[in-house]
C-alpha cells in the first residue's frame, strides 16, 4: 500500500516494501536465486491450493495442549532464533499454505502465521493488512468491483478493498498473489495457487505439522490494527483469545507468541491468555497508533529508554524492533555502530526479535548491493553477521534457509573465537 508511511510489517509502516527504493517499474532478471534453495524447495507446497487437510476441533485441542506442554516456554527456541516472515515469503505468496509449509520444510524454527484481521462476519484471516488489492487477486473479480473504496486506515488515506468487508465465504473465493512482483518476479507463477488461510485453519494445521514433522512447530501470529477494528466493532483481542482457548494454546508454555505494533493490544491480550507476547517497534519518532488515538505523547523513542523498556516488560515478554533500532544506519543508509538496545532490553528482562532481513538489492544497505537489478540478491550473509554480533534472540526473515545458513556460520565462528 504506497499510501502508507514508511517502515515496515506493522500496518501503516512499511519502510522496505511499498516504499523500497527500486522496487517499482519493470523488473529486472534474477541472478539464479533458486539454485540456492535446493531440491526440497522446488516442490514443497506447491501442489496444494487451500488447506492440506484438517484435524477436528477436538483432535486440535487435545494435541495443541499436549504440544505446549512440550513447547517449554519462548526461551526454550534455539537462539538466535530464524522465524518465517509470513512464511517463506522471499520464495512463495505471503501467507499462504504454501509459504507456511515452505518455511518449515527450510527450517525455520518459527512461522509468522500470520497477520490476523478480521471479515464481516466476525472471523480472522491472515493477511499482511486488511486492504487485500496487493495480495489478491480480488480485483479480476467483477463480482466484487462495487467494493473498491478509499477508507482512512490508522490515520493514512487507503483505496483498495478491506476484509471487513467481505464475509469469509466471499473471501474464500479469492485467491493470493505475489504482493512484490518488482522484487520477486519468480513467485508469480504461484499466483492463484492457494487461497486465503484463516487463523482457526493455522492453529489444526499447526498440530498437523507438529505430528507430521515430529517436533513442534511455532507460530507467531500478530494483530493488525487493533484500535480500527476496535471501533468497527470488531475486536480482535477477544477474537484471538477464542481460539486459543479452543485449541488448548492459551498458555505460558503454548508455542504461539503474540505481538502487535500497539502496546495496548499486547496490554489487553495479557489480561486474555497467558501466551509469550512480543511489542513490536517501529522507527524511533513514530507513534503506535493507539497512543495517536488516546492523545499519548509518547514515540517508539520512549519506550525503548530503559523506563521505557522496564514498563514493557511489566506485560510482554519481548520486543519486535526495526532492525534500525538495534544497528542504525548513516546518512548514506549503510550500517552504523549498533545502539544500546540490546543491551537495554536484556537487562529489562525482554528478549528481540526485530524484523526483518530480505536479500534483494533494494533491501539492503548501498554498501552490500550486487549490481543493479530489483531481484538481484546482495550481500546479505553480512548483514545477518552483524546483526547476530550484536545479541539479538532471533530475527525475522524472508528467507529462513539464508537465515539458517548465516545462524551457522556465526554460531561456528563464536565456538572457534571461544
Amino acid at each position: 500500500m504506497g499510501t502508507l508511511q514508511p517502515d515496515e510489517r506493522g500496518g501503516t509502516r512499511e519502510s522496505d516494501e511499498r516504499n523500497a527504493p527500486g522496487e517499482t517499474g519493470g523488473a529486472g532478471r534474477g541472478t539464479g536465486r533458486r539454485a540456492l534453495l535446493g531440491a526440497a524447495v522446488l516442490g514443497a507446497g506447491g501442489a496444494v491450493l487451500a488447506l492440506p487437510g484438517t484435524a477436528t476441533a477436538a483432535g486440535g485441542t487435545a494435541a495443541g495442549a499436549a504440544a505446549g506442554r512440550r513447547g517449554g516456554g519462548l526461551r526454550s527456541l534455539p537462539t538466535p532464533t530464524i522465524i518465517g516472515h509470513r512464511g517463506a515469503s522471499g520464495y512463495r505468496p505471503e501467507h499462504t499454505f504454501g509459504s507456511y509449509e515452505l518455511a518449515l520444510d527450510l527450517g525455520a524454527h518459527v512461522v509468522e502465521a500470520g497477520d490476523l484481521v478480521p471479515t464481516r462476519d466476525g472471523h480472522l484471516v491472515c493477511r499482511h493488512e486488511p486492504e487485500i488489492g496487493g495480495t489478491t487477486d480480488v480485483a479480476d473479480h467483477p463480482e466484487f468491483a462495487g467494493r473498491k473504496t478509499t477508507k482512512t486506515l490508522d490515520g493514512v488515506p487507503t483505496t483498495g478493498w478491506f476484509t471487513e468487508d467481505f464475509t469469509l465465504a466471499e473471501l474464500k473465493r479469492l485467491r493470493a498473489i505475489e504482493r512484490i512482483p518488482a522484487n520477486r518476479p519468480h513467485n508469480t507463477v504461484f499466483d492463484g495457487r492457494w487461497e486465503i488461510p484463516t487463523f482457526e485453519e493455522v492453529l489444526k494445521w499447526q498440530d498437523e505439522q507438529t505430528r507430521k514433522r515430529g517436533r513442534q512447530v511455532w507460530i507467531y501470529p500478530e494483530t493488525k490494527h487493533p484500535t480500527y477494528f476496535r471501533a468497527l466493532g470488531l475486536g480482535l483481542e477477544e477474537r484471538v483469545a477464542k481460539l486459543l482457548r479452543k485449541y488448548g494454546k492459551d498458555r505460558k508454555d503454548s508455542p504461539v507468541i503474540l505481538q502487535s505494533f500497539e502496546p495496548t493490544s499486547i496490554q489487553r491480550l495479557n489480561r486474555l491468555v497467558a501466551n509469550p507476547l512480543v511489542v513490536l517497534l517501529s522507527d524511533a519518532g513514530s507513534r503506535p497508533y493507539d497512543f495517536v488515538a488516546t492523545g499519548d505523547p509518547r514515540t517508539v523513542a520512549d519506550l525503548i529508554t530503559p523506563k521505557g523498556l522496564k514498563e514493557i516488560a511489566s506485560y510482554a515478554q519481548g520486543i519486535g524492533p526495526t532492525l534500525d533500532l538495534v544497528v542504525p544506519k548513516d546518512a548514506d543508509g549503510n550500517l552504523g555502530a549498533p545502539s544500546t538496545l540490546v543491551r537495554d532490553a536484556h537487562a529489562a528482562g525482554l528478549l528481540l526479535h526485530p524484523y526483518t532481513v530480505r536479500p534483494e538489492n533494494p533491501f539492503l544497505p548501498p554498501k552490500l548491493r550486487k549490481g543493479a537489478a530489483k531481484d538481484a540478491y546482495g550481500d546479505v550473509f553480512s548483514l545477518y553477521r552483524t546483526y547476530f554480533a550484536t545479541g539479538i534472540d532471533g530475527v525475522f526473515t524472508d528467507t529462513a534457509d539464508l537465515g539458517l545458513l548465516a545462524r551457522e556460520d556465526f554460531l561456528n565462528h563464536r565456538s572457534v573465537n571461544h
